[in-house]
């Protein structure tokens, strides 16, 4: 739907009311709506590159590793580049 049918279908004709309108309907959602965050533990096996993740994941906000030295969680930093992706030769 667009501004132009909002305002026909509202009987306005003050564009900036009806951005507004949308502007505050729109903050209303955001602030009504939250984020259902999960929060999943691996233990971390020597040699094991690849971990499952839940299915209904959508985006992981942070990875973090317990150091046990000092038992507190470290944050892993994000990557600056994109992962050098190659292809899986290896049939095994």
């Amino acid at each position: 739907m667009t501004i132009q049918e909002i305002m026909e279908r509202s009987g306005t004709d003050e564009t900036s009311l009806v951005i507004a309108w949308l502007k505050d309907a729109l903050h209303l959602i955001q602030s009504n709506s939250r984020e259902r965050i999960k929060v999943a533990k691996y233990n971390i096996i020597d040699g094991e590159k690849d971990y499952l993740l839940p299915q209904d994941s959508v985006a992981i906000k942070t990875i973090s590793v317990k150091d046990t030295n000092d038992n507190k969680y470290k944050r892993i930093k994000r990557l600056v580049h994109d992962p050098v992706v190659r292809e899986d030769t290896d049939p095994e």
